[in-house]
């Protein structure tokens, strides 16, 4: 894509039973009766050499929330719109408050 690079992550989260400083990690099991959130980040970068975001969106809801269809639905939405961003309008639509002008006092 001309106008950057978009990265998605959807990551599901558990709980464990080790705590936060043990130092055998690998080695933990996970509690089953604790929630189990699953978040979503969507980045746009530009193409510079050092890229710089242009637009993202991140939310951490949870899997088993009667409304997870409709946070899902505006996770979407809003990825989409993240991916979108630094594309030029590709039909030339003029929409109102896209440019703005002033005009200088004299000097």
């Amino acid at each position: 894509d001309p106008s950057g690079t978009f990265v998605q992550l959807r990551v599901s989260l558990a709980q464990t039973a080790c705590g936060k400083r043990a130092p055998r990690r690998h080695n933990c099991r996970t509690v089953e009766s604790r929630r189990k959130p699953t978040c979503l980040a969507c980045y746009k970068f530009d193409t510079g050499d050092v890229p710089k975001v242009l637009d993202k969106y991140h939310n951490c809801g949870p899997s088993h929330h009667l409304a997870a269809k409709e946070i899902k639905h505006r996770d979407e939405a809003e990825c989409r719109a993240v991916e979108e961003a630094g594309k030029a309008p590709s039909d030339g639509l003029y929409l109102p408050g896209m440019f703005a002008f002033s005009k200088g006092l004299p000097a």
